[in-house]
């Protein structure tokens, strides 16, 4: 009987220190997730985005842990606008990075409104880098039903406008949902930006340009999380 007890004892004992690894594991796996970037060696250049969502961001910092670039959200639709682009935009001059600015799509919008929205934004100025056009909204939730055609159309008649303003091609930046409903990366050839955390993805018909590779990439440069991108050598 006491052989029974000690040798459940010693089961007992190696459960909990199993559980304390799988625990301990996970805990840094989190940690790990959170604060990962690629290795500059197979990309050297690297940058963030800063939207609306990441509050107050030091340009400064996000320079010292490794940015040459940042995109930052400058409107969405016909009426959305980042209210800190401006100051932002000013911040990050002189910090030293170089600037883009991006544009959220709204599918159920005509692009003259939305055009209109980003130039009163962006300025004209010669040393932004191409701006990006973020393709995220599906056209699933519209008040009224658009078809993909006009999707595409409209696109096309934006990305033509903000490319006149701005006098660059501009990069769409995908997802993968949008992707997966539109195939918009086989249709229109423009340089691509793709998001998945961690693992180069896949799911564009061309190669890409620029990836978000952590989503949520906690740093000293702003308490909120920020996206961090690495662009393809």
């Amino acid at each position: 009987m006491a052989r029974k007890r000690k040798s459940r004892g010693w089961l007992w004992r190696a459960i909990a220190l199993l559980l304390l690894l799988v625990a301990a594991g996970a805990v840094w796996l989190w940690w790990d997730v959170q604060h990962w970037t690629p290795e500059e060696s197979v990309y050297p250049d690297q940058g963030a985005f800063v939207g609306a969502g990441n509050g107050l961001v030091n340009f400064r910092t996000l320079g010292a842990i490794g940015a040459s670039f940042v995109y930052l959200e400058a409107s969405e639709g016909a009426k959305g606008q980042d209210a800190r682009f401006t100051r932002n935009y000013a911040a990050a001059k002189e910090a030293g990075l170089q600037v883009g600015a991006a544009h959220n799509f709204d599918p159920c919008v005509l692009a003259d409104g939305q055009s209109a929205n980003f130039a009163t934004m962006v300025p004209r100025q010669g040393d932004l880098l191409p701006s990006a056009i973020a393709l995220t909204i599906t056209a699933e939730d519209c008040p009224k039903r658009v078809s993909d055609a006009a999707i595409e159309s409209e696109l096309m008649t934006l990305i033509n406008q903000i490319e006149n303003h701005t006098g660059k091609p501009a990069i769409l930046k995908i997802s993968a949902e949008f992707e997966e409903q539109y195939a918009i990366s086989a249709k229109l050839e423009r340089n691509l930006w793709v998001s998945q955390t961690r693992f180069a993805p896949t799911y564009t018909r061309r190669p890409w340009l620029l990836w978000s590779a952590n989503q949520h990439l906690q740093s000293a440069a702003s308490e909120q999380p920020i996206e961090w991108v690495a662009v393809q050598p």
